[in-house]
């Protein structure tokens, strides 16, 4: 028989109550604890020392690798390209680099950026270097207050740095010529400074070109100074002979630019930071006296123009006084003709005297009414015989036809002479036109008829001529023959011991003394005259 089941459990047993130990550290948690400190104050002096980020657009990303390509200032490591992206409308890339803390005072408005590589331009070879150790970012430090973070990278690494002294001028010419950046720039033949860039102006109608020149050679250029193109060689043939100019070779093959202050007895200030100067086509356009009063003339020639091209020289006995701006044509209604229009611009103040007195516009237009009511006139002449090129030359003309100057519009009509070469083909017409009323036709028969005359003439002398040797010649040659024989004796005769010879020297010596005579009674007649009447008396004893 089994026992009933009790549904009332056991008792739990009695739990086992010990006392709670203390903890100690452990030095195995030493070695991870000092390197969590390490790491953290790694971490926060990282965050803390991390210098600026900055973005760099440049056209390519030729020769960049990010996480490699260092950015370098004066050859320093100051950062590192650290994400090449491309841009939003993919015309270039976008270079994210990460640079030291110290530089972040020098990331200004004018701060510049290059890639440096393998390079050739302006005659010089740059970035060598790169070959073995790879491109990298070359900066620049600007001098702006403005702080940036954003810049655009430079095509060409810049030929000045901010940090070299020296002054930036502008020089403004009519075209770039053989000029290009890092060209030279002359102060009497010493290199000492470069072209920096050029542009375009806005409206387009010149170039601007940037030059920058060294210290302390910037303190020669001040406001009078004058610049000019020195590329190239300068040929000139003169009175004095044939003279080859040329600042160096390096300006012959890249072009140069020179400069030079007029001498000048007032003390000039040196020139401020980007003034502007305007760049003459030699020295010689340079250095010539600038020009206060412009007048606009027009000729009015009837003769071909051929030979004459706008910017010839307006000449007045070898002083150039302008130059040609225009040339064109003009239906005259009068003579129902047309007549050859010369716009040119002159200087008159370059016939002032040597006072260098200033003579205002009025008094100019005064002057060239007198003269050219004295015979001013303006006249076609070649240059040159080889090209045919011609210039407009100012003389005066004494037998030339009255005229006066004319004003249309504000531009001087001055009066014209026909070239030398139309006065020579007028010349040349006029003769021909005499030669044409010359009776050639009668002339050439009276000339023919005086031919046959003459050659009728001709023959009977030639008969004549044979007659005298066949009848003359003979009876002449026996004359001679004579004329020998009577010449032979009177020489005979003649010698000194012919008789007759003899009989003149004895008759000589009669003659002679009979002059002694003579002479003898001629003297006692003058002593004693009275012997004419009375005779001669006998000496007394």
């Amino acid at each position: 028989m089994t026992e009933p089941v009790s549904s009332t459990p056991p008792p739990p047993p009695a739990p086992d109550v010990r006392p709670r130990r203390r903890w100690s550290p452990s030095l195995v948690w030493l070695i991870p604890a000092i390197a969590a400190v390490i790491a953290g104050y790694l971490a926060v002096h990282a965050i803390l020392s991390r210098g600026p980020s900055v973005t760099i657009a440049f056209k390519s990303a030729e020769g960049l690798e990010a996480g490699k390509t260092k950015i370098k200032y004066k050859d320093v490591d100051v950062g590192e390209v650290t994400a090449i992206t491309l841009s939003a409308d993919r015309k270039h890339i976008v270079a994210t680099a990460q640079l030291s803390r110290d530089m972040e005072p020098y990331l200004v408005d004018d701060s510049r950026f290059w890639v440096v590589r393998p390079r050739i331009a302006g005659g010089t070879v740059s970035g060598l270097s790169t070959l073995l150790s790879g491109a990298y970012i070359g900066f620049d430090v600007g001098h702006s207050v403005k702080e940036r973070t954003s810049f655009s990278g430079l095509d060409v690494p810049p030929i000045i740095t901010g940090d070299q002294p020296g002054r930036q001028y502008q020089l403004i010419a009519d075209d770039l010529g053989s000029l290009d950046v890092g060209a030279p720039l002359y102060y009497r033949r010493i290199a000492v400074g470069r072209v920096i860039g050029y542009k375009l102006d806005p409206t387009g109608h010149s170039v601007m070109v940037s030059v920058f020149v060294e210290a302390p050679y910037d303190k020669f250029v001040t406001p009078q100074t004058r610049f000019w193109n020195a590329s190239g060689v300068d040929l000139k043939i003169d009175a004095n002979g044939v003279k080859l100019d040329t600042q160096s070779m390096a300006s012959i093959v890249l072009g140069g630019i020179a400069f030079e202050t007029p001498d000048s007895d007032e003390a000039m200030e040196q020139a401020t930071p980007n003034t502007s100067f305007t760049l003459a086509r030699d020295r010689e356009q340079a250095l010539r006296s600038p020009d206060s009063v412009v007048r606009t003339v027009l000729f009015r020639f009837r003769q071909s123009l051929r030979g004459l091209s706008v910017g010839a020289p307006v000449d007045f006995r070898g002083i150039a006084l302008g130059e040609v701006t225009r040339i064109g044509v003009e239906y005259n209604k009068e003579q129902n003709n047309l007549d050859m229009l010369v716009q040119a611009r002159i200087y008159p103040s370059r016939l002032r005297n040597l006072s260098k007195q200033s003579i205002t516009t009025e008094e100019n237009d005064q002057h060239l009414h007198r003269i050219a009511e004295h015979g001013l006139r303006a006249q076609l002449r070649s240059a040159n015989l080889l090209t045919g090129q011609l210039y407009v030359a100012l003389d005066f003309f004494p037998n030339a036809k009255p005229a006066q100057i004319v004003n249309k519009n504000g531009v001087m009509e001055l009066p014209t002479m026909p070239g030398d070469l139309e006065e020579l083909q007028a010349t040349l017409k006029r003769i021909a036109a005499r030669l044409d009323k010359v009776p050639l036709d009668t002339i050439g028969k009276q000339l023919q008829q005086n031919l046959t005359a003459l050659n009728k003439t001709l023959d009977e002398a030639n008969g004549l001529m044979t007659q005298l040797n066949g009848q003359v010649a003979p009876e002449a040659q026996k004359t001679l023959q004579q004329l020998n024989e009577t010449l032979q004796s009177a020489q005979r005769t003649l010698s000194p011991d012919s008789p007759a010879q003899q009989d003149v020297r004895a008759a000589a010596q009669e003659v002679s003394k009979a002059a002694q005579s003579f002479r003898a009674l001629s003297d006692y007649l003058e002593r004693h005259p009275e012997a004419l009447v009375r005779g001669k008396q006998e000496d007394k004893p």
